[in-house]
Parts: C-alpha cells; structure tokens; sequence
C-alpha cells in the first residue's frame, strides 16, 4: 500500500495513526512500545493504521538540520562465526571511510518475523540505507515494506522484489573444491554441508554435485552439520567408518576442523588416507594440523562492494545496478594429496 502523508503533505506522525486508530496517541505510544496493558483487538487496530500511513519512527528530529543520518544499518546473525564477524568487519572500515557509521541489528534466527523485527529497529533510528547480511531464504509482506521504503543491499544471495544483491559464487567455491580433488585422482569426493536452510549451503551442494555428475563419478549421500566444529566433528567419526572414503569437501573450516580431529582419533590420516578441503580461508586454517586447503571468500572484499552499491543507492534509488558477484580462490595447503600418497618421511628422536 502506498504511503499516505499526514497533515499539510508532512510525512504521517503518532497523531495521524491514533486518528485512523480511533485511539488517542498515548495508546500509539504504548503499542509502538510492546506495552503489555493494551488490548490485543486495540493492538491489532493500532497496528494496522501503522501499516496504512506507512508511519515509522525516527530519530529525524534530533538529526541535523540537513534531514540525515550518515549512518547505515546492518542485519545480522547473532553468531561467533568467523564469516559473519568478517563480513561486518569489512561493512564498518568502508562504511568509517565514506563518513558513514554502522548500526547493527542481530537476529537469532532466520525467521522472517526475527527479520522484520531487525528492519524496524534499524527504520526507527532513521539509517539511510540498510545492509541485510543474512541468507534470507523467505521474504514477507512486511520484508517487502521495509526494502522498499528504505535503500537495501543483500549479501549470501538473499532476495526481496526491492535489493540488490551482493554474493559470492558459492556454487563456483565447490566446484573448485571438488574439481581440485578430482584431479589428484581420487575416484569421488563426499560432502559434509551446512544446514538445509541456508543458501550458500545449498549453492554449494548443488556445485559439488554437478562437478561430479559432469565428471561421470558416483555421488555419495551427504551429511549435514550446523557450520560448527562440532558437527564436524561428528560427520568425522561417521566418515572415518567408511573405507572407501578418500576425498571429503567441507562447507565451512570450522566444521573441517572438527572433521579433521574425528579421523585423527579414528586412525585416519590427513592426507594419507583422506584429502581434506574446507571453504572460507579463515585465519586458522594456515595454522591447523595439517594446514588446511580452502576455497577464500574475500570476506573484506564484499563488505566493501556491498557498501559502495549501498551508497550508489541511496544516492539514486531509481538506477539500481546489476547484482555484483565476487568470485571465490583455491587456496592449496597439506590437508589434500594425490590418492594412496605416502606417508612423509618424519625424522628419527
């Protein structure tokens, strides 16, 4: 619904919806507050007169007389992995670097309602554009709303009818994964992906199968984890009962890490008997034993893309460009070998 003005052309204020509402602006106060004395049927009332006026509220009159806020809004996970952490590391030194600085909204899931909530907190500080840094698989109503009304950049490949999109080829980072351990012999290669929900896992699970199916190979069923060490760690244990598997790509470091420790324990030797690949190229991974093969996503590298189309966009939000894809590097340490590779030779005490 388009957004309706309130009195003499202004933009609608607390007053206009407890007009629309039948209520006075007190009870508006209330309900825009989450106060727990408000009748749900006066809840719903208010609510709706909100989502007609299209009424938000913002910090704009403690702003600066020039009407902005010079400052960007980031919807996030609440999570400790290292991606997100990077990815919103990047978002803030190039947002520092435009005179921009960064409000970030965390959601503990991905559901749209934990989203939506996220917008609105970032709507009602008055930020100028919005990064949704989560991979949305499912829009809403009210997601539709807030991308429209305020300038928004995706990152993981999420979609609304109003972003643009800022990813990277994640079924590309699988394909080079699965190619490299093609081409060092081995028969196939199994995978352990991230959870179901999520995008990137998706994408690279679809690569990883079509690498090998091009390639004629068998496809072994897939695990899944939850990007943690520790359901690597499990799928490990499984993979390590399996003679015939030689090759696993792993969607995340952090659960090749966990993988990695299951077949050591499990007797399992990493390369010797089983070639490791990881995605991501977090900081660890260099210094892991052995060191890890991992497709880099340029976690910095998208942050900053996804800023500069962010402020094109607010600039202009009638030319939006194209979606900008960032392309993922093979990096090739110890955890990956030839099949059937000998044991390096180890010094005697």
């Amino acid at each position: 619904m388009a957004k309706q003005k309130g009195a003499e052309g202004r933009p609608p204020g607390m007053t206009d919806v407890a007009r629309v509402a039948g209520v006075s602006a007190q009870t508006v106060s209330r309900v825009l507050s989450g106060h727990p004395n408000v009748r749900e049927r006066t809840r719903a009332t208010v609510l709706a007169a909100v989502e007609q006026l299209g009424y938000r509220r913002n910090n704009a009159a403690r702003m600066l007389s020039s009407g902005r806020s010079r400052t960007i809004g980031v919807v996030t996970l609440r999570t400790t992995f290292y991606s997100r952490a990077a990815v919103t590391s990047g978002i803030e030194h190039a947002a520092q670097a435009a005179g921009y600085t960064v409000s970030t909204a965390t959601t503990a899931s991905l559901d749209t309602s934990a989203i939506e909530a996220a917008l609105s907190r970032l709507a009602d500080q008055g930020v100028e554009g919005i990064i949704l840094s989560v991979p949305l698989t499912h829009s809403s109503p009210r997601i539709e709303q807030f991308t429209r009304a305020v300038p928004t950049i995706t990152i993981d490949g999420s979609r609304t009818d109003a972003t643009e999109v800022v990813a990277v080829d994640q079924a590309l980072a699988a394909r080079l994964a699965t190619r490299h351990m093609l081409d060092l012999g081995h028969e196939t290669v199994w995978h352990l992906a991230g959870p179901e929900e999520w995008l990137e896992a998706a994408a690279r699970r679809d690569g990883w199968r079509a690498t090998l199916e091009e390639a004629g190979r068998p496809v072994p069923p897939p695990l899944e984890g939850d990007w943690s060490p520790a359901s690597g760690y499990r799928a490990g244990l499984v993979l390590a009962r399996i003679p015939e598997v030689t090759a696993v790509f792993v969607a995340s470091d952090e659960m090749a890490f966990g993988v990695i420790r299951a077949l050591h324990e499990q007797g399992r030797r990493v390369p010797e008997d089983i070639s490791v690949v990881g995605v991501d190229d977090i900081e660890l991974a260099e210094y892991c034993s052995p060191s890890l093969t991992t497709v880099a996503q340029p976690f910095g590298q998208m942050g900053a893309l996804a800023v500069a189309h962010l402020l094109r966009h607010i600039a202009d939000p009638g030319a939006l460009p194209e979606p900008a894809s960032v392309e993922p590097r093979l990096v090739v340490r110890a955890s990956t070998a030839p099949t059937g590779a000998p044991a390096p030779r180890r010094e005697k005490p």
